[in-house]
């Protein structure tokens, strides 16, 4: 089995986390921030930019209430979930016509959750050799786009009046 190392991820998930919330309640509660990396907000959810991507586009989705796993939201939550995810599946085609996506989420801790106590599903367009020498010599993941700059081009994808 190869194994595949990420250095560029160690200084996030090292770092000493915000006391002040959770970012993925944050930018639900406030999504039209000058700042804000929300692209959509549902009833339920909120679709936002990762803001250290893997890949251009690289989409979250999240519950807007705070909870740890999927297990725990509502009926209607979960019936919501699956609709946005083949959105932004959709809406990331249209911008980029990716070769492929990953889809999926890390539940807990033990599992590589970043924030393990607000699950969030992961939406990444992916592109044949889309991995460089860049990222394996240099370091440093080369991100393309502005995430201002893609939020106002993806949210338009999105289809309106999804606001809750």
């Amino acid at each position: 089995m190869d194994t595949l190392f990420t250095p560029w991820r160690y200084a996030y998930i090292s770092s000493e986390k915000p006391s002040s919330g959770c970012f993925l309640c944050a930018a639900a509660a406030e999504p039209d921030q000058a700042d804000s990396l929300v692209v959509s907000l549902r009833r339920h959810h909120v679709v936002l930019l990762n803001l250290h991507p893997y890949t251009n586009g690289h989409l979250m989705i999240a519950p807007r209430e705070h909870l740890a796993s999927p297990e725990q939201a509502s009926a209607e939550s979960q019936a919501e979930l699956w609709p946005t995810v083949l959105e932004a599946q959709r809406a990331l085609g249209e911008l980029y016509s990716p070769d492929g996506f990953n889809i999926g989420m890390n539940v807990g801790a033990a599992a590589g959750a970043g924030v393990p106590d607000h699950f969030h599903l992961h939406v990444v367009p992916r592109w044949a050799g889309d991995t460089n020498f860049m990222s394996v010599v240099g370091g440093v993941r080369l991100i393309p786009e502005d995430p201002s700059e893609l939020r106002n081009r993806l949210a338009p994808l999105f289809k309106t009046g999804d606001r809750a």
